[in-house]
Formats: structure tokens, C-alpha cells, sequence
């Protein structure tokens, strides 16, 4: 009698744990995964001012962004590992603490390295942030609703960067820099105590850690990113360059023996076995080209044409709004029109609008010359983020949803450090801050490499599997629900 009173509480505890409001479960996934990507650009209105008050080189201005995305990256899958075994939304509340201390040390930062390191400690908690709160909210809403939530979950991932430059001039202009990371600080207050409360805790496969793999993967990329970024500065065939560079891929190809080897790899190749998985390599060329152009043409407004960090983070909006409106319609088209098409259309606008900022951006030119490229890219960019989502979702299986997605967020991280490194490279080559003119001189040949880099990937989003047949989706469901 007990043992079914017992069994009885017990489903309707999972009964009510399933009725969760979707707006709730959405909130408490939505608001700290806003948070993260925020941050990914809230910093790049405010470097011309950041280059001023702490006297930072451009070295030090590819760092800020960087030790966030390095950090960010090289824990992902370890933070997948983690939240499989002690759970998922033990781990996810961890790193919204630490995220939100982090905050509050880039804050208090003097220092160029003292951001840097802080920019790192926010990156690690985002790590945990990020790949978990998609694995809990396609745990948490039925498998009829999961592309629809997943198109809205990329929708406020893309609001994150549309309002970033936005949010990061209007603060600097009016207050000061310090206060982009200080609204991190009660957002992170709120949003622990929502997520405990209306998440549920999950589990994985039970994994041991691979901590060779960690060492292995997360020091590789961070000396070819370094040696990227000093080569231009240090000249490419110099010792230290060489070293890095060499050195990194020696740690990285290191890193593939060594998973393909070891019985609890963090990253099991096995998941790249499937033709859907090429949509990471897509991820990587993307962020690549996307990203790194940003982090020069972010600038182009404040160190070009004079324009305040307010305005020129209005300026942006018809890019970055556009992936807010166009990710959620993605979602809910992705099923029946398949992904391949989406985010191989998506790649063909993005590198058209690149090269035509390239063609367009001058010291004197019109900013009604940048409004339809702008918008043009926006709407590559919102073509992609939800189809990716559910491409990593759909080809994974329960429990291994928590890697996938830890995956394909560490090469898209992976892409956006190496995207500035490679663009500021190809700047420094060509330009510096010195006049309006050589910042024009760096930003043109080097948007036009991300383009050229984004255009690879729309031909790689070719070999994307078709649309599911009804009697395929029908199978998935099954699987999904056994």
C-alpha cells in the first residue's frame, strides 16, 4: 500500500513537472542563455573607449573577446560531461553563479589583464550556460513542440546579439564601460532561483572525465589562436609565432588520437559518423567569418566616421535585429522545408552581405549604404541559428543530446576566437587605429576574407541530409520517446 501511495506521488510529481508553462520553461532557459550571448558582443562598441581608459594595444582588444570565447569553448563538453553525471541542471545553475561573478570582476578590472582574466571566469560559466540550457528545454516540452521551442530559443539567442552593441554603446555613453557587466550581476541574481525552481534535474550517461582530452583540446587552440593573433605584430616565421602555431596543431591532432582511443573521450568522433554532423563544420565557417567581421566593423562607426558608441550600435540594428524575427520563423519551417535548404540559403546571403560591406565601406560613405547589407545579413544569420539547433538535436539521441550540443558550441566558439584572430590578422597587415583612412585600409580586405570563409560554408551546407520523410519523423519521435 505504501509502495503505491509511493509510485502514486510519484507520478504526479512527474505529471506537474511536465505541465510546466512553456513561457516558464523558456524564461528560465531564455534569460541566462541571453545573458551569454550578450556578452559575446556587448564588449565590441565599448572597445574603442576600453582601448582609451586602460590603454589597451589591439592585441590586448582581440583578447577581451577572445579569453571570453577561448574559456567559453574549451569547457563546453567538460560542462556537458559534468551536468550528465552530477545533473544538468545542477551544473547549469553553477555556471550561472559563475558567470555572474565573473560579471562583477570585469567590472572592477583596472587593468588589461585583469579584464582579460575576468572576460576568461565569465567564459567558463557561460560554458555550462549555453549547451545545457538547450539539452533541459528539449527535456522539458514534448517532441511535437521541440523545433517550435528550439526556433524560439535561437530567436533570443539572436536577440542576445542584436542587443549587444546596442546595449554595450547605450551604457558606455551613458554611464560608463564598467556598467555593461554590472547588469549581468541582479539579471544573475533572478535568474538562479527561477531556473532551480522550474527546471527539473536530468541526467546522462554516467562519464568519467576526460581530462587529457580537456588539457589536450583547450591548449591546442589556445596557442594557434595566440600565434594567429601575434603574428601579424611579431612576423610570422618568428620563434614564439612558429611555436604556437605548430605547437597548437601538435596538441590538436594529439587531441583526435586521443579521443578516437580512450573509452570515455569527451569528444566521441562516433557523433561525427553521421552525415547530419557536417552542419558543425558549417557552424565553425560561419562564426569564422561572421564574427570575426563584426569585431572590426562594430569599430568602423566610432573610429571611422566619429560616430558616439550609442549611435553607432543603432546603426547595427537592421543586422542584428533581423535573426530575432527570422530565427523562431526558422524553427517552425524547419521540419517541413529541411534544414540544408534554410541554412544554405542562409550562408549565401551572409557572404553576399559581407562582401558588399566590403565594397561599401569608405571613410565618407553614406550609412544609408549599409542598411540593406546589413539587413541582408541578419537574415543569413537567423537562417541559421535555429536549423542548426535542430540538426545537433535531431541526430543525437537522449543521451548523448548534452555533447552534440556541447559540440557544436565549442567549434562555433572555436570559430568566433580563430574569426577575430584570423580578420584582426589580416587588419593589422593591411591598416591600424592610426587614421580614419588605415582603419578603412585593414577593415575592407579583411571582411572580405570572412566572406570568402562564409561562402565555404554554404557550399559544405550542400551535403546537409534532405527533409525528413513523415515516416523518418515518425521513427525519431519513437526513438526520442523510448
Amino acid at each position: 500500500m505504501t509502495e503505491t501511495l509511493e509510485t502514486s506521488l510519484a507520478g504526479k510529481v512527474a505529471e506537474q513537472a511536465r505541465q510546466r508553462p512553456l513561457a516558464a520553461v523558456l524564461a528560465a532557459v531564455g534569460i541566462p542563455m541571453f545573458m551569454v550571448t550578450l556578452d559575446n558582443l556587448v564588449v565590441t562598441n565599448a572597445l574603442p573607449v576600453i582601448r582609451t581608459e586602460l590603454h589597451a594595444s589591439l592585441s590586448d582588444l582581440q583578447w577581451f573577446v577572445n579569453a571570453y570565447t577561448l574559456a567559453f569553448a574549451s569547457l563546453l563538453l567538460t560542462a556537458s560531461a559534468l551536468g550528465d553525471r552530477l545533473g544538468r541542471r545542477r551544473v547549469y545553475l553553477g555556471g550561472i553563479a559563475l558567470f555572474t561573478l565573473g560579471s562583477a570582476a570585469c567590472a572592477l578590472a583596472t587593468e588589461p589583464w585583469m579584464l582579460i582574466a575576468a572576460r576568461a571566469a565569465q567564459g567558463f560559466g557561460g560554458a555550462a550556460v549555453m549547451p545545457l540550457s538547450l539539452t533541459l528545454l528539449s527535456a522539458a516540452v514534448p517532441e511535437k513542440m521541440r523545433s517550435a521551442a528550439i526556433g524560439i530559443w535561437g530567436g533570443i539567442s539572436g536577440l542576445g546579439v542584436a542587443l549587444g552593441p546596442v546595449v554595450g554603446g547605450a551604457v558606455v555613453e551613458g554611464l560608463n564601460w564598467q556598467w555593461i557587466f554590472w547588469l549581468n550581476v541582479p539579471i544573475g541574481l533572478v535568474a538562479v532561483p527561477l531556473a532551480a525552481r522550474v527546471l527539473n534535474e536530468s541526467f546522462g550517461g554516467a562519464r568519467r572525465l576526460d581530462v587529457l582530452g580537456l588539457l589536450l583540446s583547450a591548449g591546442g587552440v589556445l596557442a594557434v589562436v595566440w600565434g594567429v593573433i601575434h603574428g601579424a605584430d611579431d612576423g610570422w616565421t618568428s620563434a614564439k609565432v612558429l611555436a604556437g602555431l605548430i605547437g597548437g596543431a601538435t596538441a590538436l591532432a594529439a587531441f583526435v588520437i586521443w579521443e578516437s582511443r580512450t573509452a570515455d573521450p569527451m569528444l566521441p568522433l562516433r557523433l561525427f559518423r553521421k552525415r547530419g554532423y557536417v552542419i558543425n563544420a558549417v557552424s565553425f565557417t560561419f562564426s569564422l567569418g561572421t564574427f570575426g567581421s563584426i569585431f572590426l566593423l562594430a569599430q568602423y562607426f566610432q573610429v571611422v566616421q566619429g560616430y558616439s558608441p550609442l549611435a553607432s550600435g543603432i546603426r547595427t540594428l537592421p543586422w542584428t535585429m533581423a535573426p530575432m524575427v527570422v530565427a523562431p520563423l526558422a524553427g517552425l519551417i524547419v521540419d517541413r522545408v529541411g534544414a540544408r535548404v534554410l541554412v544554405s540559403i542562409g550562408q549565401v546571403l551572409l557572404a553576399v552581405a559581407l562582401l558588399w560591406m566590403a565594397f561599401t565601406a569608405t571613410v565618407d560613405v553614406s550609412y544609408s549604404h549599409f542598411v540593406l547589407p546589413f539587413i541582408l545579413g541578419g537574415v543569413g544569420m537567423g537562417l541559421t541559428f535555429a536549423p542548426t539547433a535542430t540538426v545537433v538535436m535531431a541526430n543525437a539521441s537522449p543521451a548523448d543530446q548534452g555533447m552534440a550540443s556541447g559540440a557544436n558550441n565549442t567549434i562555433r566558439e572555436v570559430g568566433v576566437a580563430m574569426g577575430v584572430a584570423v580578420l584582426a590578422s589580416v587588419f593589422a597587415s593591411h591598416g591600424s587605429y592610426m587614421s580614419p583612412q588605415d582603419y578603412v585600409d585593414g577593415l575592407i580586405p579583411a571582411v572580405k576574407v570572412g566572406s570568402v570563409i562564409v561562402a565555404i560554408g554554404a557550399f559544405v551546407a550542400l551535403l546537409l541530409p534532405g527533409r525528413r520523410t513523415p515516416v523518418e519523423s515518425e521513427s525519431s519521435a519513437a526513438v526520442l520517446a523510448h
